[in-house]
């Protein structure tokens, strides 16, 4: 990867990212846990085999139509922010300042700490002293007792490796990504080419007759699930202002990302309605494991734990690499705290930005609190994602002579498409969680009165 000079009006970053970086921060920002968990719960509202591969497929082809929607956004707009630059320019300064802030407070930090926490689970496997079953301390706090295991130190440990890694360099934070993504996907391609290559011990009947429960409902129940296991497919867009040819380089590096995350998790799943039937897919919470060991004995399953660990760590040097990109844009706006808008005079990186959301991360997992906080913001991510959408359309019609060297294929369909997906996983957790929901909105209006202290400073 070579690094050239720093991007012109990007305050010192560096464009040293080509498109294949591009397509590996997408693959590494999906690739976590979820493949190897999700599909027993998409088998639980839909038991059949045929039915659990399609909507892993269908998901892919929604995702894609986010990622082909994007695409556009980030040529027109190849700067740091991402998702907060596109809301920003179609909507104004408030929409992208309300998702940096939900970014910061909830969804990226809460995530970090979620994935890092699920990284110290399965290392546990391997090393007891960080299983998450291994308590460290337990202290009474005011009537609550407050309990660090060696999961969440781990997954700290994890988190603080990651920043002090990405703070050094472009070169350095997105070497690492890479190598442990490809890694990953090595070892995925591994378990589904052999697990396809070895004889099955149970023949998925995808002709069966569908069963009762596998109604409209239960598909758009098994594809709330299933299109959180895609979450993560729009990171690269965080990075235009770091690759050498963002207009080119982000839309091929998001489809491409994509594609390719879709054809493992169709692979996988093929694996795993061949290794199991529906009645033990439901019954496990682990299915990779479960499907390893009908499959390979017990060291099949300690594979899997080990691709686990490194899905996870590298699903969390991804998120790392790309998330802190928002709040440099937000600081550099003058709507963020002002030291978050610095770059590392001899690294070339927004090292503040990196170093305060590891600590904030950090702080989230030990406090054991995350889950319940990244459920209250679940409908947020899918409202913005909407609202993103949606900027292609109004920029099209509001900004008609900006420069665009790409555009979005399939337009207006497929940025429709998108949307629509997104308003109904909103209106869905809005049906489903209505407490949690509530609660959400009420994490994201907090941000009303600190945009408007924000604006007042940078006045």
């Amino acid at each position: 990867m070579e690094l050239t000079a720093p991007a012109a009006g990007e305050r010192g970053l560096v464009r040293g990212l080509g498109p294949w970086d591009a397509a590996l921060v997408t693959i590494g920002s999906v690739l976590g846990t979820a493949i190897f968990i999700t599909s027993a719960d998409v088998a639980r509202s839909l038991p059949h085999p045929g039915l659990v591969v399609a909507v892993w497929v269908a998901g892919g082809a929604l995702t894609l139509a986010g990622a082909l929607t994007y695409g556009e956004l980030g040529a027109m707009f190849p700067d740091a922010g991402g998702i907060y630059t596109y809301l920003k320019e179609a909507y104004g300064p408030l929409w992208g300042f309300l998702f940096g802030w939900a970014c910061f407070l909830i969804i990226m930090s809460g995530g970090i700490a979620a994935m890092a926490v699920g990284f110290g689970e399965y290392l546990g496997s391997f090393v007891p002293f960080f299983s998450t079953a291994h308590v460290l301390f337990a202290r009474p706090i005011f009537g609550w007792t407050w309990s660090v295991n060696g999961g969440q130190l781990a997954g700290a440990l994890a988190i603080a490796v990651l920043t002090v890694i990405n703070c050094r360099g472009l070169r350095q934070g997105a070497g690492v990504q890479n190598a442990v993504t490809v890694v990953k996907v090595a070892s995925i391609v591994g378990l589904a080419v052999f697990g396809l290559m070895v004889a099955a011990p149970v023949s998925p009947r995808f002709a069966a007759p569908l069963p009762a429960a596998a109604s409209a409902s239960a598909f758009g129940v098994a594809m709330i699930a299933v299109l959180w296991g895609y979450d993560g497919w729009y990171g690269a867009a965080s990075l235009a202002a770091e690759m050498r040819r963002p207009a080119r380089d982000l839309p091929w590096g998001l489809v491409a990302g994509t594609i390719a995350v879709t054809v493992l998790y169709t692979l996988m799943n093929l694996v795993y309605v061949r290794a199991l039937p529906v009645e033990a897919m439901v019954a496990t919470s682990r299915i990779g494991e479960a499907a390893a060991s009908v499959l390979f004995g017990p060291t099949g399953a300690r594979l899997v734990s080990l691709a686990v660990v490194f899905s996870t760590f590298g699903c969390l040097s991804a998120t790392i690499l790309y998330c802190t990109r928002i709040y440099l844009a937000m600081a550099q706006d003058g709507l963020f705290f002002r030291s978050l808008a610095r770059v590392h005079p001899r690294y070339r990186t927004p090292a503040t930005s990196i170093v305060v959301q590891g600590g904030w991360a950090i702080a989230l997992t030990f406090s054991g609190t995350y889950e319940q906080l990244y459920t209250y913001v679940v409908f947020a991510m899918f409202l913005f994602h909407a609202a993103t959408g949606a900027a292609v359309i109004v920029l099209r019609r509001t900004r008609p002579g900006l420069p665009r060297p790409y555009r979005a294929w399939g337009y207006p369909v497929v940025p429709c498409v998108f949307i629509l997906t997104a308003m109904a996983f909103v209106a869905n957790t809005l049906l489903e969680r209505p407490t949690e929901s509530l609660w959400g909105l009420v994490l994201l209006l907090l941000g009303l009165p600190a945009y408007f202290l924000w604006r007042r400073g940078a006045a």
